[in-house]
């Protein structure tokens, strides 16, 4: 009796499973369908005429957006009938740049006027003597965000030393304001004006898509620290997008709905769990005045209520290569929110039977006692296997302050052993402290050579803000 009544449920359970196996399925086939269209474009874009100086569209770009704009920017060239070629600034060294005839550079600024990761090598030149760079017309599309003082800063500096190269603008520099559509219309106008390409269609902002917030924790009470929420949000359409692990998503303020005005957050989750969460700090300016975003996510919005939105690649923090590979992955605060999507995947991928690498997990906040997020999870997945090593460091709970990096510092040795078995490193939280801390203490455990080929190879990525 008891056999036959436990009978349905497992022909149940046996039936999740093959559906849980088939969308898994469903969702590798739809990516790898996706990226193949994509690749198969983006080659037709790079065939250049025999013969034929193709024009060069060179990007610096550290979440995506400039990159974007940079395909965007040869497609109006291919459609004008020009051959092009699309690289990143660390792929255009001083021979490319002495051959150079017709260039783009469409640059974004990190921090207050720092190069993006994929521009680190570039930028070193521009702290050189001028090269000879007399025989070169170009243009800059500098994307940058004026809350900070040094606006586009790294825009700015790539076209004075560009000009005091003898190179000639036959374009007045466009500087973008949180990727404002006005300003990115005005850029593709000229383009297409310049060149010819008069059947362009008008440049239109990212489509943002109607979701809801369908849940909300607050994780840190009675911490020294801003609140910090857990979200999750379902869309309206009830059709989830395609992202990966790495990938972000903008968020718009309701109050204004404007792409411009929207915030950055890095995504939480994997597509499989069915909805998108999102690790969210309350923010406060100087005035005392709550974050737009943050303030309206963490405070004011209700269950149920809509919210604007639009996923978008992060192509830099995403595993792609680094599948096979250990990972270490270090991170803050509320990058947490990146590293925890990584070890989910990693997670999924272990549930279907799929063998994976080492991860050690480094992360750091103030006090273990309230600000330990996700600890439940990440101690399962500890005892679980998938998560090989995890330190966790809170600065409030030791004399000394202890932060991420001071740990890095302490496990160099560990830190060198890993590399040399080929793990990959993925950063993620703040810029200010955490990731210029870490990045030193890698650079004095690797030497800067190595990090810089790592960054190169893919191997170190980062989301930081």
């Amino acid at each position: 009796m008891t056999a036959l009544w436990t009978l349905p449920r497992l022909w149940s359970a046996g039936a999740l499973i093959l559906a849980y196996a088939a969308l898994c399925v469903w969702c590798a086939w739809r990516h790898r369908r996706q990226a193949m269209a994509k690749a198969q474009a983006r080659e037709a874009l790079q065939v250049a005429s025999e013969g034929v100086p193709p024009w060069v569209v060179a990007y610096a770009s550290q979440t995506g957006e400039a990159e974007q704009l940079a395909w965007q920017s040869a497609q109006t060239l291919h459609l004008a009938g020009m051959p092009v070629r699309v690289c990143s600034l660390d792929e255009f060294d001083r021979v490319s740049l002495a051959q150079a005839r017709h260039v783009l550079f469409v640059v974004s600024t990190y921090g207050e006027g720092d190069p993006p990761d994929n521009a680190t090598e570039f930028s070193r030149l521009l702290s050189a003597p001028p090269l000879s760079l007399a025989s070169m017309q170009y243009a800059v599309l500098a994307l940058g965000d004026r809350s900070y003082e040094q606006f586009c800063g790294f825009g700015r500096g790539l076209d004075q030393w560009l000009q005091a190269s003898g190179a000639h603008p036959w374009m007045g520099r466009l500087e973008v304001d949180r990727m404002d559509p006005q300003t990115i219309g005005q850029w593709f106008q000229q383009l297409g004006h310049q060149v010819g390409a008069s059947d362009v269609s008008p440049w239109q902002a990212p489509d943002f898509s109607d979701w809801r917030l369908v849940a909300r924790r607050h994780l840190n009470p009675h911490s020294v620290g801003e609140p910090v929420f857990h979200l999750e949000l379902e869309p309206v359409s009830g059709v989830l997008p395609d992202w990966q692990a790495g990938d972000l998503v903008q968020i718009a303020p309701p109050e204004t709905g404007l792409p411009s005005h929207a915030r950055d957050y890095s995504i939480a989750s994997i597509p499989e769990e069915g909805r998108l969460q999102l690790l969210v700090r309350l923010r406060h300016h100087e005035s005392g005045e709550p974050g737009l975003v943050s303030g309206w996510l963490g405070m004011q919005a209700c269950l149920g209520d809509g919210v604007s939105l639009r996923v978008r690649e992060h192509k830099g923090f995403r595993v792609a290569d680094n599948s096979s590979r250990p990972l270490i992955l270090i991170g803050n605060g509320t990058g947490i929110a990146g590293l925890r999507a990584h070890l989910k995947a990693r997670v999924s991928q272990a549930g279907v039977g799929v063998q994976t690498a080492p991860c050690w997990l480094v992360f750091g906040e103030r006090q273990s006692d309230v600000d330990f997020h996700y600890r439940e999870e990440f101690v399962s997945w500890q005892q679980q296997g998938v998560l090989t090593r995890l330190d966790a460091v809170f600065s409030r709970d030791h004399p000394q302050q202890p932060y991420v990096q001071h740990r890095l510092a302490q496990e160099a040795v560990l830190l060198r052993e890993w590399v040399d078995q080929g793990a990959a490193l993925y950063v993620c939280g703040s810029l200010a402290g955490m990731a210029t801390g870490v990045d030193e203490v890698l650079r004095e455990a690797l030497g800067s050579d190595a990090v810089d080929t790592l960054a190169r190879q893919g191997r170190y990525c980062r989301d930081i803000y």
